[in-house]
């Protein structure tokens, strides 16, 4: 998986309404972190046009013409959600079934909009932080997709562990490895990652790429 340390997160938009296209493309480019490519109507130049600009999300209709979403979608090759109207049973099974990650249903205003963008970034970095993934970070994984993950740990506050190693990661001098961190905090490699796993989604840290002795990239990290 490409990592995504610096610039905006780039959305292709397929509608065959150009007036529709054109309004979330604005919708998508108020989020801060995310840039919308021209829209797209005809969804047979989608698989050229993904090759040639490589959009890190997909939002793609259901209803298109020449090619139903649907049959488009599990071909797609990139991170996509679907966005309809049709929201009988056997549409939102069939777009999950075949590769949606979520389903936001038209009309929908900036808020939606956002809310379900900014999880599936947050989904994203939790992957591209992540060295392995036990049940628990999976489990994160899709809570954080359906916005459910941000509101729980503000709900119930970070634990003990968590705050710990965000303020071990503040107080550095500059940025840390995951084995600095672990051995500040008192806690397992493998712990430590979790945590620091969590506190780049939920962006309380940041993420960069720095380079070890032999040369090879490795994941530090920074308060924000």
């Amino acid at each position: 998986m490409t990592q995504k340390m610096t610039g905006n997160y780039r959305v292709l938009i397929v509608d065959d309404d150009f007036r529709v296209g054109a309004l979330h493309a604005e919708m998508v480019n108020a989020i801060p972190g995310f840039e919308a490519l021209e829209p797209i109507q005809d969804p047979r130049v989608v698989p050229k046009v993904i090759s040639s600009h490589k959009p890190d999300l997909v939002l793609l209709d259901l209803y298109l013409p020449h090619v139903s979403g649907l049959e488009l979608l599990p071909a797609l090759g990139v991170d996509a959600i679907m966005i309809s109207a049709a929201t009988e049973p056997e549409n939102v099974s069939q777009a999950i079934a075949r590769g949606a990650l979520s389903f936001i249903i038209k009309p929908f205003g900036a808020k939606t909009l956002a809310s379900k963008l900014k999880g599936w970034a947050r989904y994203r970095r939790q992957l591209e932080s992540a060295v392995v993934l036990d049940q628990q970070g999976i489990d994160r994984l899709y809570r954080t997709l359906q916005g459910s993950d941000e509101a729980a740990s503000t709900s119930s506050g970070a634990a003990p562990t968590e705050q710990a190693v965000l303020a071990c990661v503040k107080s550095a001098a500059a940025p840390m490895g995951v084995a600095e961190v672990a051995e500040a905090v008192g806690v397992a490699r493998a712990t430590a990652q979790r945590y620091l796993a969590a506190l780049v989604a939920n962006e309380s840290l940041e993420l960069q790429l720095g380079y070890g002795t032999r040369g090879r990239p490795e994941h530090r990290y920074v308060a924000r």
